[in-house]
């Protein structure tokens, strides 16, 4: 009877852990707080935020900005560095974005040499490290960008206003085809058509008046 028993907890223990976890609900969208990407201007994203299935499944937790080795990582808002240091042979830093609720929001960058300390306080713009050579997680250089809220992982690209993300300002172009006062199509030169003949040209916008009689 005992040993029935065993074996019956032995076996819902084990269905237990077989069983995936479930991925937490996803969270509400962060507000649009940053005021610079981290990289660049407009870097290219090389792979874009895939979040795992369940909490351990694979995906990917973040965004990967294209950047050579060397280049200036910007915090993208306001906080205080909540850590500074190397993970798994890896240089991170994290800052808690200011005024983003409680848990706060939380900004990864990696991999980067640290040029800032835990508790520091960061405007956005201002260097928090810099891009550190490849270590396998892209083929290039590129530093991967992540979100965080408590424990779960949003998308670091929401922070982004956007103004942000556009690639440049829209500008007005000439229309070369428009008609000007009402004439007609635009062309080179004089607005007045070529076919007319030489001699003194009559103003479009009143009739010519009748030549005066003589008096009899």
């Amino acid at each position: 009877m005992r040993l029935e028993l065993l074996l019956t907890t032995l076996a819902a223990l084990l269905a237990t852990a077989l069983t995936p976890t479930p991925a937490p609900a996803p969270a509400s969208p962060p507000p649009p707080v940053a005021r610079n990407w981290p990289v660049g201007t407009r870097p290219p994203v090389l792979r874009a935020w895939d979040p795992p299935s369940t909490t351990y499944g694979a995906g990917h937790r973040g965004v990967d900005l294209a950047a050579p080795p060397g280049t200036a990582v910007r915090a993208v808002a306001p906080g205080r560095v909540s850590f500074a240091g190397r993970v798994a042979g890896r240089g991170v830093v994290s800052v808690e974005l200011d005024g983003t609720g409680d848990p706060p929001l939380r900004t990864t960058y990696e991999p980067v040499r640290p040029t800032v300390k835990k508790g520091a306080e960061v405007a956005a713009g201002e260097e928090v490290g810099t891009l550190e050579p490849p270590t396998g997680h892209c083929p290039e250089g590129c530093l991967h960008w992540g979100l965080l809220r408590g424990e779960t992982y949003l998308n670091p690209l929401s922070l982004l206003p956007p103004w942000l993300l556009r690639r440049g300002p829209s500008r007005l172009l000439p229309l070369t085809d428009a008609p000007r006062h009402g004439l007609g199509p635009a062309r080179a030169g004089p607005w007045l058509s070529p076919a007319l003949p030489a001699g003194p040209r009559l103003s479009p916008a009143r009739p010519a008046e009748p030549s005066p009689r003589r008096p009899r």
